[in-house]
């Protein structure tokens, strides 16, 4: 039994990395076609629009995705899409349009007219997300802003027909950033757990700044 349990142990620590470690790829991955000061925006940081007969004029970088979420923020938007006509069931779907025109917004109102420093907010925040995973530092914290841009190109591009976006890819962050968020995968292999043995003492003193740790650790 004793056996078992270590095996079990080893397990689950090396799925939490392994997941911890491919989540951090993935938005490592993603840094380098829009890497500030730019963010691969051309010259006048035109977004991508689109045109009288609906198809997009699109431009590159960070504009490009952003002018992109905010034309789709307009257009029927369905959600957990489970097509069952091959055996005669209905078309079943969520609509997330109100959240979808919420998003379109915010985009257009805030961050496309400000987009030289909430680029950096964009870009930085995944960069933290890389940081945070790899290292196993701060990993919840790290988890939370995984979850939070995760969700935000979820409403903004899951399964979006032009350019086809697979809907699960975006619905599968999400879902990995909330088992990152639920269990604390930087107590294994990671920086968290070497801190927080160093910062027990301090937490069980009820110090601020130690029991902050142990919340996004």
């Amino acid at each position: 039994m004793e056996h078992s349990g270590r095996w079990e142990r080893w397990i689950y620590g090396a799925c939490l990395v392994i997941g911890r470690l491919g989540l951090a790829y993935l938005f490592f991955a993603q840094l380098f076609w829009k890497m500030p000061p730019t963010f691969g925006c051309p010259p006048d940081y035109a977004f991508t629009t689109a045109t009288a007969d609906g198809r997009l004029a699109r431009t590159s970088g960070l504009c490009d995705w952003i002018g992109v979420e905010q034309v789709w923020s307009t257009r029927d938007r369905p959600w957990l899409v489970a097509d069952t006509s091959p055996i005669g069931g209905p078309r079943l779907a969520i609509d997330i349009g109100p959240i979808a025109r919420l998003n379109g917004w915010f985009l257009e109102n805030v961050i496309q007219p400000n987009i030289r420093w909430t680029g950096w907010l964009v870009w930085g925040a995944e960069a933290f997300v890389v940081v945070s995973l790899f290292l196993g530092l701060f990993t919840r914290a790290g988890a939370l802003a995984s979850l939070a841009v995760s969700a935000q190109l979820m409403v903004g591009l899951a399964g979006i027909s032009n350019p086809y976006e697979w809907e699960w890819g975006y619905n599968l962050m999400v879902l990995m950033s909330l088992v990152l968020l639920g269990v604390p995968s930087g107590r294994a292999l990671g920086l968290d757990a070497v801190l927080r043995r160093a910062t027990r003492a301090a937490r069980e003193r009820g110090k601020l700044l130690a029991r902050l740790f142990y919340l996004v650790s």
